[in-house]
């Protein structure tokens, strides 16, 4: 498959435009736990998925991370271009949460092209507005959400992703995902398996009761 096949917009855009995406995008093969991007001071190009699926987060100054976002097929990832919105500043670091294939775009030729394109501006506008709704929501779910709704809303958005409801997840890698201490997770997984939600053993979390978790997620 090729990058025109892609790139959301790319039918909409002018063949000149067109021609010059293709010509400087570059497809990287990423595996899985690679880090991508490392914050602000790394200006990597914006990115665009092919296939896998990367997971976009913050660290806190304690080294806590907490997900802000996740990208699959088709999603553009402006925040790797960091350089290109000199007055957004965002120390995202991205990582492959799987073996991935990603189109990397400069962000040089893509600057240009937005200046000249309303129809890129106005998508890469749409894509930012959908990204800050995220990290809106995800400021909601910290700030008023409790540890159970949320880790409950996290394993079925799991088994939906993994089309499986055994999970192949840390409690610490679960810890990162929240935004909370794995202390925190450890005990709340295990109150889950006491009342028959799940089922534990080492790095891996057995979904038993899909439906009581649905529950407390949607609490």
């Amino acid at each position: 498959m090729a990058f025109s096949d892609y790139f959301p917009i790319y039918k909409k855009l002018a063949p000149e435009e067109q021609a010059l995406l293709t010509k400087h995008a570059r497809l990287h093969t990423f595996t899985k736990d690679t880090l991508i991007h490392n914050g602000s001071d790394d200006c990597l190009g914006l990115l665009l998925i092919q296939s896998g699926g990367l997971r976009a987060f913050i660290t806190s100054n304690e080294g806590r991370e907490v997900t802000i976002y996740r990208l699959f097929e088709r999603d553009l990832c402006l925040f790797s271009a960091s350089c290109m919105m000199q007055s957004i500043q965002f120390d995202i670091s991205i990582t492959a949460e799987k073996d991935s294939e990603v189109w990397i775009i400069p962000a040089d030729i893509y600057k240009k092209l937005m200046e000249k394109s309303a129809v890129l501006a106005n998508y890469t506008n749409e894509v930012m507005a959908t990204r800050f709704t995220d990290v809106m929501w995800l400021i909601e779910q910290v700030m008023w959400k409790g540890i159970d709704t949320r880790l409950a809303a996290f394993l079925v958005e799991e088994t939906s992703l993994a089309e499986s409801r055994v999970l192949h997840l840390t409690h610490e890698k679960t810890a990162g995902h929240l935004g909370t201490a794995r202390e925190v997770v450890t005990r709340m997984l295990k109150y889950f398996q006491s009342e028959g939600l799940v089922a534990l053993t080492r790095g891996t979390i057995e979904v038993l009761d899909i439906d009581k978790l649905t529950d407390i997620a949607d609490a």
